[in-house]
């Protein structure tokens, strides 16, 4: 891969994300937040951001860093802020979740913590975006991934502004008309631009080009991925133009938010297409987990957009359309990224550990770190439970929900220990692990110094 290197905190980000996603599992389960209190609880607020920022934030970071110079076949610019990003964000999400609990009426917190947080995470994230921005500008024109990363970053910026805005607001810091008609109509449109435009339209980039490498596929640009890309950026700036028509108490952009909605689902037909035609055009017809793992996800995205399209669904999807919300992040997103999951890990150990040996020492397969069996009855469970979840919610039954999340957590984390056992080469048979010369991985921090 031309410009791969190892980026030496990537699997930090995982490892926090990773702890983020048990924690916000943990505390559904346990009956914190929506189904359990109303969806603009504070319970339900700390949760959702717990979900969106700590487990899907950090993830799609922690990857960006390591395939944006896949994307464009150049070095990470500005590596060494990685860390004092990730230092950033982490106190960042903590502070933002405490004053969350301060409006819920939790003792030993304060709203003010709030804006504090809000701080702190555009900063963390500020720093994540000059790194990518900074890969991504060195190469003229950016192939096609590429670009659905740009808009993907354009979208964070919107989304961290906006939220920014609603924590001055909530913590009684700002009192103006406007941020106040911001906050009172506008989070549904930040919530678009987090999981819509930042997270789901970078993950489509990446997938475009992650995809044919895993299954041999032809990779070339079609006419068809460019469509996704225009029509998908074309609804993202309406949202963002809505954004900017709330704050400036004009009506003129609400018709425009059917138009989005519509460009959404011609887009996610379109990359269903486009996914399945890799499939059939794929030269190793035996695929490993992580592919097979995905197109549960990718089934997820197809059902959870056209869904929310059809008025009938998404009002009897519950408050804010939760159930078709959760399908969304936990069936597409959490589904994709714990898929990817399972063949990253393993890629990236066996780079760190065998990496500096090729040629000179005998070295296991990258397949040869896991044991698909376990895993797969792992997955299995865990879409089942997304679907038992999701039509829990629908039926309003929280008891029912409750258990579904239960054994989504157990899933969850029978596959982190199978993450865990890649790193530590549990599964390379003993005469291969570690030839002369070969460094062991350590759990979630770097052997060497950061790369520049």
């Amino acid at each position: 891969m031309p410009g791969a290197t190892l980026s030496p905190w990537t699997m930090s980000y995982f490892a926090a994300a990773c702890l983020f996603l048990v924690v916000g599992l943990g505390a559904m389960v346990a009956g914190y937040g929506y189904p359990f209190a109303a969806v603009e609880a504070p319970a339900t607020l700390a949760l959702v951001h717990v979900v969106a920022i700590g487990w899907l934030g950090l993830l799609m970071t922690g990857a960006l860093l390591q395939f944006v110079p896949v994307l464009v076949a150049a070095p990470l610019r500005g590596g060494r802020l990685a860390l004092p990003a990730l230092v950033l964000l982490i106190p960042g999400l903590l502070l933002l979740v405490g004053g969350f609990a301060a409006l819920g009426g939790a003792e030993g917190v304060s709203p003010a913590m709030l804006p504090s947080g809000a701080l702190l995470l555009a900063m963390g994230f500020g720093l994540v975006i000059i790194m990518l921005a900074a890969t991504l500008f060195t190469v003229r024109p950016l192939p096609l991934p590429a670009r659905f990363v740009a808009v993907g970053l354009g979208a964070l910026i919107a989304a961290v502004l906006v939220g920014g805005a609603f924590t001055l607001v909530l913590s009684g810091t700002v009192t103006n008309p406007a941020a106040i008609a911001l906050l009172l109509e506008g989070v549904p449109l930040h919530a678009t631009l987090g999981l819509a435009g930042w997270l789901t339209f970078t993950a489509i980039g990446v997938s475009y080009r992650l995809l044919p490498m895993f299954m041999l596929a032809p990779d070339d640009t079609r006419a068809t991925s460019r469509v996704v890309w225009w029509t998908g950026a074309a609804a993202l700036a309406i949202v963002a133009a809505s954004v900017v028509s709330i704050a400036a108490d004009s009506g003129a952009m609400k018709w425009a938010l059917s138009v989005a909605a519509l460009l959404a689902v011609f887009a996610a037909v379109l990359y269903s297409a486009d996914v399945l035609r890799l499939f059939r055009e794929r030269r190793r017809k035996i695929v490993e987990l992580n592919i097979r793992a995905s197109y549960a996800a990718f089934a997820a995205l197809f059902a959870s957009v056209v869904m929310f399209a059809l008025p009938a669904t998404r009002a009897a999807a519950g408050e804010g359309a939760a159930a078709l919300v959760y399908l969304f992040v936990f069936g597409w997103l959490t589904g994709l990224c714990l898929a990817q999951l399972y063949k990253i890990v393993p890629f990236l150990t066996w780079l760190e550990c065998y990496g500096p040996v090729l040629g000179r020492a005998a070295v296991p397969r990258v397949q040869d770190l896991v044991e698909e069996k376990i895993a797969r009855l792992w997955f299995f469970v865990y879409y089942c439970a997304v679907v038992s979840a999701t039509l829990s919610l629908f039926a309003e039954n929280p008891a029912a929900f409750r258990i579904a999340i239960l054994a989504q957590l157990c899933a969850t984390v029978g596959l982190m220990v199978e993450l865990v056992r890649a790193r530590m080469l549990s599964s390379v048979a003993a005469p291969m692990r570690l030839p002369a010369g070969a460094p062991r991985p350590h759990l979630f921090l770097p052997i060497s110094r950061p790369q520049e």
